[in-house]
């Protein structure tokens, strides 16, 4: 029986399931996998061009009829520090030579802000969901979005944020708890402000605005979907319950520390990115987290531990990967999207008929 709420019935899904749009781990055939069984599958783009956008939505297109979302993150290009570069270069040097590595490239921008190219592809495509982290886009390029017929999300980790999201004219706002795994969505509170628990923030957010609120972070099974309809939810948005997806483009190496992980085995860090985000804690951060004030702003740090991800890929150690995870990670399960999402649906049913 479909599991009926205002967005199930807005996009025509039969489950409240949202797989996070979680870039380089979400692919097109997982998206695809999780819209054709009832939910809404997601591509996390924040790491491509336009003609890799496009790309990726013509795959999702040609495996799905269904909708899906596609994923941008909104942030301030960065302001190259030398000092810190240096200093940062420096800490790395070490891990470096451990790994017969070359020296340390430049600083650089990974991970790409929404931009007029990537805004032609969505309005050629027309998605039916464009969802938006570290706040909204520029007024027109929103404006242009919603007359394409698109529903637009975007991320708030407080209420503060959730108020700002509607008055810029976003559609459903995703209140992502301090739980959750990979960036945090934290653009305009500080971020000791933004440590809010999902049970504690979703209610609020939805006290706090009009429009159709999405819950994520900590959510692992069913019983968390229910929970999180009970607050007021529209929707559940899980993502490291999709890592392990078979269709998921997870390292041997990322699954198997997913698969041991427990609950306090992950840590907010600004080590990779330069952007808080949640991830499992392996060497790297252990060994680099009394450094992390001299990390280069977002995304400036990528490129300059990419070479240190790499080798320790090519070696089959986590050491130096971002092993993004929520605090949920002991319910994750390997298993194919679509038994994913058919499950979901099953517990949370359990857990409503219980009630």
């Amino acid at each position: 029986m479909a599991i009926r709420t205002a967005l199930t019935d807005r996009l025509g899904l039969s489950v409240p399931v949202i797989q996070a749009p979680m870039a380089s781990v979400a692919t097109p055939a997982l998206a695809a996998a999780v819209s054709n069984t009832g939910g809404l599958g997601s591509l996390g783009s924040a790491q491509l061009d336009a003609a890799a956008l496009q790309a990726q939505i013509s795959e999702v297109r040609a495996a799905t009829d269904r909708p899906f979302n596609v994923n941008f993150f909104c942030h301030q290009r960065p302001q190259d520090d030398p000092a810190r570069a240096a200093a940062f270069r420096a800490r790395l040097a070490g891990f470096y030579a451990d790994e017969n590595l070359a020296k340390v490239p430049d600083p650089g921008e990974t991970y790409l802000p929404f931009d007029e190219a990537r805004l032609e592809v969505v309005l050629a495509a027309r998605p039916a969901v464009v969802s938006f982290h570290f706040g909204p886009p520029r007024a027109e390029w929103l404006t242009a979005i919603k007359q394409a017929g698109c529903l637009t999300f975007g991320s708030a980790t407080t209420v503060e944020e959730a108020r700002d999201l509607e008055a810029a004219g976003i559609e459903v706002i995703v209140a992502q708890g301090w739980e959750a795994g990979g960036h945090r969505g934290t653009y305009r509170t500080s971020l000791d402000r933004a440590q809010v628990g999902t049970i504690a923030l979703v209610p609020q957010v939805v006290d706090a605005v009009s429009c159709p609120v999405v819950a994520a972070g900590g959510i692992g099974d069913g019983r968390g979907i229910a929970a999180a309809l009970m607050l007021g939810a529209v929707a559940a948005q899980l993502g490291t319950g999709f890592v392990l997806a078979e269709e998921a483009a997870t390292p041997p190496l990322y699954r198997a520390a997913l698969a041991a992980a427990g609950e306090g085995d992950t840590r907010v860090t600004r080590l990779f990115t330069g952007r808080p985000a949640r991830a499992l804690v392996a060497r790297y951060v252990t060994e680099m987290t009394p450094h992390e004030a001299e990390v280069p702003d977002y995304p400036l740090p990528g490129p300059m531990v990419r070479p240190l991800i790499e080798a320790g890929v090519a070696r089959g150690v986590p050491d130096f990967h971002p092993l993004w995870s929520g605090q949920a990670a002991r319910l994750a399960r390997s298993e194919p999207a679509a038994a994913i999402v058919a499950r979901l649906a099953r517990e949370t049913e359990d857990a409503l008929h219980r009630r």
